[in-house]
């Protein structure tokens, strides 16, 4: 598998990951909601009873921050309960095709139709469900699961929404950086000079010294696009419009199955041989290590997967947890010992951003450089 090397199309890998990103962040949701379920008494017609208490809000809001949604949602008066922001589509496939605005929802308060058929947003674990016309989501009674039946969901969440900016941000910018070095024999020019350094440093520090001069033109496609999506979609977490796509087990996981792919259908026969025979050890061993070694396989994929998704998942709920004991003291000393706490946080949570963007594409060269070493061993003769 030879991926290109083109300046200018390194980029279209990110929109290939966007692919299956799409359908795994909309099908399970719940893979992250499962580290933050907030609890709600069931009320009348299927929706849930708001929170009364500081301490219930502030764990409502970080729960509400930290799992996908049908809508962008800035901000809320608490004296009216309105809410300022912007609605997405909603895309769903139940006996035919359903397309409307999830301002029908009303931010989960409503019940939406569509040619006939109800639906409802579940606030325990933010899926859409077919409902009747009140609304109402029947649980079992056993497993607590609701046994509505629930329609295929292909619509446009925050987090779709965020990867298709951070795909046309790099778009734009390296698009440019190419434009500038055709035109200037070389030499960078214009708001794509920000990010050259970055790109010799991945090619000079990351790829080559994992890979190797002979073998890592082909990777480097796709190590650019991993760091600067990884990178960019890190930072735009860090703002308040409430994304946390890389905080979202099915993105790493997307991303973690995209490197886990091409090191595997690019691996050599050396690598194969050894994961099954290898060599320098006695036979009776090779047959014991065969299966540690081919286990070590997917436990590669599954360690990148995790580490990405646990760091930013608990960089936000620490964040705004300590954030929310702002509203809590309710005195100048705890308020301000909270702001401080939070704001050299914050600063932090920039380095872990470049950090973890950094620390998945190392390993994933690292990865690469394992699927196509040469073979350095001679077998052992007994």
């Amino acid at each position: 598998m030879v991926i290109p090397n083109k300046p200018l199309r390194f980029i279209l890998v990110a929109l290939v990951a966007c692919l299956p990103v799409i359908s795994f962040a909309n099908s399970e949701k719940d893979a992250v909601h499962t580290q933050t379920e907030v609890a709600h008494e069931a009320a009348p017609e299927g929706h849930h009873a708001e929170p009364t208490d500081i301490k219930s809000k502030i764990k409502g809001f970080i729960g509400h921050h930290v799992l996908d949604s049908h809508d962008f949602t800035l901000t809320q008066d608490d004296e009216t309960g309105k809410y300022y922001g912007f609605p997405l589509p909603v895309i769903l496939w139940d006996n035919g095709l359903h397309i409307f605005s999830s301002a029908k929802f009303n931010h989960g308060h409503a019940v939406a139709e569509s040619n006939g058929s109800y639906y409802a947003i579940n606030h325990h674990d933010g899926k859409i469900y077919r409902t009747d016309a009140s609304g109402e989501i029947t649980e079992n009674e056993k497993t607590g699961h609701p046994t509505n039946v629930r329609p295929i969901d292909f619509s446009i969440t925050k987090t779709v929404v965020s990867i298709f900016a951070a795909a046309l941000l790099m778009f734009l910018l390296f698009s440019a950086l190419a434009k500038s070095y055709a035109k200037n024999g070389g030499i960078a020019s214009g708001v794509g000079r920000i990010f050259e350094p970055l790109v010799v440093y991945i090619r000079d520090e990351v790829a080559i010294p994992n890979i190797g001069e002979k073998h890592y033109k082909k990777y480097m496609s796709y190590l650019l696009t991993i760091f600067f999506f990884v990178l960019f979609l890190n930072i735009l977490g860090l703002t308040p419009l409430g994304i946390n796509a890389t905080g979202n087990l099915t993105i790493t996981f997307a991303l973690a199955l995209i490197t886990f792919l091409i090191t595997n259908l690019s691996a050599n026969k050396n690598y194969w041989g050894h994961i099954f025979w290898m060599p320098g050890v006695p036979k009776p061993m090779r047959i014991i290590l065969a299966p540690i070694e081919l286990l070590g396989v997917f436990i590669k994929p599954f360690s990148l997967m995790i580490r990405l998704y646990a760091n930013i998942f608990a960089g936000h709920i620490v964040l705004m947890s300590i954030i929310g004991l702002m509203f809590i003291f309710k005195s100048w000393i705890g308020s301000s010992l909270s702001f401080g706490l939070s704001f050299v946080l914050s600063i932090l949570e920039i380095l872990v951003a470049f950090l973890q963007a950094y620390i998945f594409t190392m390993l994933s060269a690292l990865y690469f450089g394992s699927a196509v070493e040469e073979h350095h061993h001679e077998e052992a003769h007994h």
